[in-house]
């Protein structure tokens, strides 16, 4: 396999910009969940944990993603609302690290990406108190299966509880692997300035 790289001189002045080229490479190759990425989150102790998500939006406002503010990720992005995402294209060779300051998506954005869900999966929603422990799947299915008898025939609405959140990035990081372990880093850090770039040791 002939070996990648990364120059300075490729790189977009703005580091979304630059994110986009490389996703839309990553959508377009066999990379089966391009979408998907590591998040990292603390709770109020510094305690780490870490889980994949979706990747729903990206924009020059951040990263997006969807989860119940309930669960174990959105209790401890109320406490501490920084978090870490990795997305890592193993066939392309290609690794981008984000880390920043977490919002909330408003209600206006959060209906309109769930009216695009499908039926099973706004069901899932209301039916699921993820991260809290249940007796067995068996009652999960039979909670899904009453919220789909009381929703027979309607829309089924947003959960209050499940909401948008967006990563605001403060830092980027784009990696290349490279051969004996040297690879290919810049880090963009935002400044009052903009962004300012800089090359890594691997």
């Amino acid at each position: 396999m002939q070996e990648t790289y990364l120059d300075r001189r490729d790189l977009l002045p703005d580091p979304l910009a630059q994110f986009a080229l490389w996703y839309e490479e990553a959508q377009q190759s066999t990379v089966a969940l391009p979408h998907a990425m590591v998040l990292a989150t603390a709770d109020a102790q510094g305690r780490p944990s870490a889980r994949m998500v979706l990747l729903k939006e990206c924009d020059q406002r951040g990263f997006v993603f969807y989860t119940n503010s309930n669960s174990h990720k959105g209790r401890d992005l109320s406490q501490n609302p920084r978090a870490a995402l990795v997305f890592h294209w193993e066939p392309l060779r290609k690794q981008v690290r984000v880390e920043g300051d977490v919002e909330r998506v408003s209600s206006e954005e959060a209906d309109a990406y769930f009216a695009t869900r499908p039926r099973g999966s706004q069901l899932g929603a209301w039916a699921s108190p993820q991260s809290e422990s249940i007796p067995d799947r068996t009652a999960l299915e039979r909670e899904t299966n009453q919220l789909e008898a009381h929703y027979a025939e309607r829309d089924v609405p947003r959960p209050p509880h499940w909401n948008g959140y967006r990563v605001c990035p403060g830092t980027l990081e784009f990696w290349v692997d490279r051969a004996s372990r040297l690879h290919d880093r810049f880090e963009y850090r935002r400044s009052p300035q903009g962004w300012q770039i800089r090359q890594l040791a691997p």
